[in-house]
């Protein structure tokens, strides 16, 4: 267990503490690429602080501090204009970088003008995402991991959530929730609502481990019936510092984000790419997204469906969960290493140093390790599974999703048939 004062530092968000500093060191997923196109300019919040967000004529990104540096009208109603955002308060002109390049009212004083600033941050698209940058310059690059550049057909479930970010991450280093939440319980809601829930998640956890990596934690499990040659183990799938973890199975490629919006709100990601062997490239002008359905109309969780009971058991944590009160066992030790390594990197930002995972060189991309047998459960079983089962049970483009991996599967066989005879 924390103290109250540990537990307290470890959940903080904001700027000046020890963690909300660690966290101004990373980029983050503020907003969808088709929402800016819709419309330039939009408000968000992230670490506890408002920002104004835009996209100009021309294509650039910006975004700086909500307030405007003259009188503090908020400029996430501001004119995008050619070359910034103007405050609809007064008309002064802010861009990218944050400079005061135009005040109407104070033509003659240009000394004034230049004395100005808001601190703005870096922004970059990738992968149907807007990427923004908060933190002290210069900002690092925007990590091109593999799920955001790789081929395959895409799209992003989301959901706000009303708890602190850190009990999320930490059930990205529990294997042995699987086994009773996804599975015991998932077969109980099963039994009273009539289906079936998949079999591969309910399977015993014979051994499970943790290895510290440049851009996290690897987690591995070996399940019953399995041995430590098979993915589970063998490659495993990582927990990306600080607020990442890389999933996959049966051709799908998923990297779940949970972005601390602040202190007690929390955006979950679900960010998917179906590239299933065999897959034939799908065309996709706009990546779609879709909100997961977190209550139902009896304000209860809805939980007949992977993501809906991960949700159940961070929320019903509460707003920040009392670690002082906790009972960590064996099973846990995962949890124990990322409290450690939070610890860690606070120190070195404090020290002056980039924390775990900051990367200064240009590059193409990166690719996390991941397992592709899960659960060694088969390749199109696991994905119809997951199709039917998970998150991707509310996409609008389910049934597009569940042709590429069926289409897929049907041409390997085929080949394979082919190639037999």
């Amino acid at each position: 267990m924390l103290t109250a004062e540990q537990n307290d530092e470890l959940t903080q968000v904001e700027a000046g503490t020890p963690m909300g500093e660690v966290l101004r060191r990373y980029w983050y997923p503020v907003a969808f690429t088709r929402e800016l196109e819709e419309f330039p300019v939009k408000r968000v919040e992230l670490l506890g602080e408002f920002f104004a967000l835009w996209r100009s004529p021309g294509g650039r990104l910006g975004i700086v501090p909500e307030a405007c540096p003259h009188r503090k009208a908020s400029l996430a109603y501001g004119v995008v204009e050619a070359d910034g955002i103007r405050c609809p308060y007064h008309g002064w002109v802010f861009n990218a970088d944050g400079e005061c390049t135009e005040q109407p009212a104070e033509r003659d004083n240009t000394a004034f003008q230049n004395r100005v600033k808001a601190q703005a941050g870096k922004v970059e698209e990738l992968g149907g995402l807007i990427w923004a940058y908060v933190g002290p310059m210069p900002a690092p690059e925007l990590p091109r991991f593999d799920t955001y550049v790789m081929e395959g057909f895409r799209d992003i479930g989301w959901a706000d959530l009303p708890c602190n970010y850190v009990q999320i991450m930490e059930n990205a280093v529990d294997p042995h929730h699987v086994e009773f939440l996804h599975g015991r319980y998932f077969e109980f809601v099963g039994r009273h609502e009539g289906f079936t829930a998949p079999a591969s998640f309910g399977k015993e956890h014979v051994k499970i481990g943790f290895t510290p990596f440049e851009w996290g934690i690897i987690k591995r499990r070996v399940l019953k019936g399995a041995t430590e040659e098979n993915d589970d183990w063998k490659v495993g799938h990582p927990l990306v510092f600080p607020y990442n973890m890389r999933v996959g199975g049966g051709g799908i490629h998923q990297m779940q984000i949970r972005v601390p919006i602040n202190r007690t709100t929390t955006r979950f990601m679900l960010y998917t790419v179906h590239s299933p062997d065999g897959y034939e490239h799908v065309e996709q002008p706009v990546i779609p997204d879709y909100e997961l359905p977190v209550y139902d109309k009896d304000g209860r969780h809805v939980t007949n469906y992977v993501e809906g009971q991960d949700i159940m058991a961070w929320v019903t944590q509460g707003a920040i969960t009392d670690r002082t009160t906790e009972h960590l066992g064996r099973s846990d030790i995962g949890i124990a290493m990322l409290r450690k390594m939070f610890r860690e990197q606070m120190d070195v930002v404090a020290a002056g140093g980039d924390p775990l995972g900051t990367i200064r060189e240009p590059h193409e991309r990166i690719d996390l390790p991941c397992e592709k047998d899960k659960f060694h459960a088969g390749g199109a079983q696991f994905a119809l599974d997951f199709c039917d089962m998970g998150s991707s049970r509310f996409s609008p483009m389910l049934d597009t999703i569940k042709k590429i991996h069926i289409s897929a599967a049907d041409k390997i066989a085929s080949e394979k048939a082919a190639a037999d005879s």
